[in-house]
């Protein structure tokens, strides 16, 4: 066997499960690769080895008594650093929370360690998941494990970096208009935007209420259906919490896609927000992958990529800035620049501008419902381009063209990105992959098809190689 902390959660749980290899062994991997890479990386912001030892040492002492809870028992996580952890800080990487710790963990958090994942530390990102990358907040922001000198993207920054570099074989992230897809998009993995109420955001701290999703980052789909399946469950404290039994998300895995519908929607990226020309041969890479697959291709037209950027945008500013009002007015040197210059926006949002942008969202969505009836999954860009230079990254480049994600966040559709390849420079390139609300399964189905038929899945950046 390879070293272990690559391995994948699916790979990994099987041998646990077989006694085949300790939770202890994972761990020590996962724990002994991120000491060695990640002062080069900066994925973690807290990091909690001996919790994460003596957490293994007990499941595997559950599951020598036959107490296997299931695939995520005994697996190595990191936590975005806005899920709240009982005893352990949760700082927003932001010295306005340096040093609050708080006594009670996430919902999704618990969930997690009830199915025996065990917690490593939390995983760095951009300050209260809207400024980044940033230099002038608690600790430097993620660097790209397939080329430290660019960035993850955000705001899921150090979730991204800590999975491809086998720092931890899955991690939380949340996402607002993006922030696991980008991310995951990247950093070459498998990352997804849950349907709007799946996991509950109660304990995690919100940039914007009515668009935050929480969700796995992971190398695999496979890998990351398991994942989400251990966060997901009704918790009557989020009011946004579907009442509604979970689904098994790994129910469709394996099943053929012959006969099933892909509706490309390539005005996203050919005319709304020209995507580059390695982007865009990615997914006509991936289009033939499907159709070998037995899918058949067809267009989808939906609303110009702007309308739900506008509206994303507006919604995102006024819910974010009602949260930091008070905190900006009291402490504004606390807040990197980038965070306070972009939260500082939402004081401009009127309450007529956010009503109607409440009411276009409804007018996006139908239309959304609409044109996707007839497809089993829609597919289109993750991202415009592969990472930019870690400080190339323009300040306001977010708000100056539309994003592929935002669609998703807008109408709270699942949403996953999937490596689809590499640029001749090692970088990674990925598809977006969009379903029916609630019909996660079918998502995973398609993006576990399509790493399962291609060769992606088995390269890693050159830095975890060599360490």
């Amino acid at each position: 066997m390879s070293d272990p902390a690559f391995l994948t959660i699916a790979e990994a749980a099987a041998l646990i499960a077989a006694k085949k290899m300790s939770s202890t062994e994972l761990v020590q991997a996962c724990l002994a690769r991120t000491e060695k890479l990640d002062s080069k990386l900066d994925a973690y912001i807290t990091f909690t080895p001996d919790l994460a030892l003596a957490a293994a040492k007990i499941a595997d002492q559950e599951i020598a008594r036959g107490a296997y809870r299931g695939p995520m028992h005994g697996i190595p996580i990191g936590l975005k650093d806005i899920f709240d952890t009982a005893g352990v800080r949760t700082t927003a990487h932001s010295r306005l929370l340096a040093d609050r710790v708080p006594d009670k963990d996430a919902f999704a958090v618990t969930q997690l360690k009830a199915a025996g994942a065990i917690i490593c530390g939390k995983l760095g990102t951009y300050e209260f998941a809207m400024g980044g990358p940033s230099f002038d907040v608690l600790g430097p922001p993620a660097r790209n494990p397939w080329d430290p000198t660019r960035t993850t993207a955000g705001s899921s920054s150090g979730s991204g970096a800590a999975v491809a570099a086998g720092l931890c074989l899955g991690a939380t992230g949340s996402d607002t208009a993006g922030s696991i897809r980008s991310p995951a998009a990247q950093c070459g993995l498998a990352g997804i935007k849950p349907t709007y109420g799946l996991v509950s955001r109660s304990g995690i701290l919100p940039l914007a209420q009515s668009l935050d999703h929480a969700g796995p980052l992971c190398w695999t789909s496979h890998d990351a259906a398991l994942m989400l399946q251990a966060m997901a469950g009704y918790d009557p404290d989020d009011p946004a919490c579907a009442a509604r039994a979970v689904p098994d998300c790994t129910a469709k895995l394996g099943e053929s896609l012959r006969g099933k519908t892909i509706g490309v929607v390539s005005h996203f990226y050919e005319e709304d927000h020209i995507a580059s020309d390695a982007v865009v041969g990615g997914i006509e890479a991936a289009l033939v992958v499907y159709q070998q697959l037995g899918c058949r291709i067809v267009e989808v037209r939906l609303p110009s990529l702007r309308d739900f950027s506008a509206v994303g945008m507006v919604i995102m500013l006024a819910e974010a800035y009602a949260i930091h009002e008070k905190a900006l007015a009291s402490n504004p040197e606390l807040y990197g620049e980038n965070a306070r210059d972009r939260l500082v926006m939402g004081a401009f949002v009127s309450g007529a501008d956010y009503l109607q942008a409440l009411r276009r969202r409804r007018e996006l969505a139908l239309e959304v419902h609409a044109a996707k009836a007839e497809v089993d999954v829609m597919l289109t860009a993750t991202s415009p381009f592969t990472a930019p230079k870690l400080h190339e990254v323009p300040k306001w480049g977010f708000f100056e063209n539309p994003s592929f994600s935002t669609p998703s966040n807008v109408t709270g559709l699942p949403a996953m990105a999937v490596c689809c390849g590499f640029t001749p420079e090692g970088l990674p390139l990925s598809i977006q992959l969009i379903g029916h609300a609630f019909d996660e399964q079918t998502v995973f189905q398609f993006g576990h098809a399509y790493e399962a038929a291609t060769i992606w899945r088995g390269r890693r950046p050159p830095i975890a190689l060599a360490a």
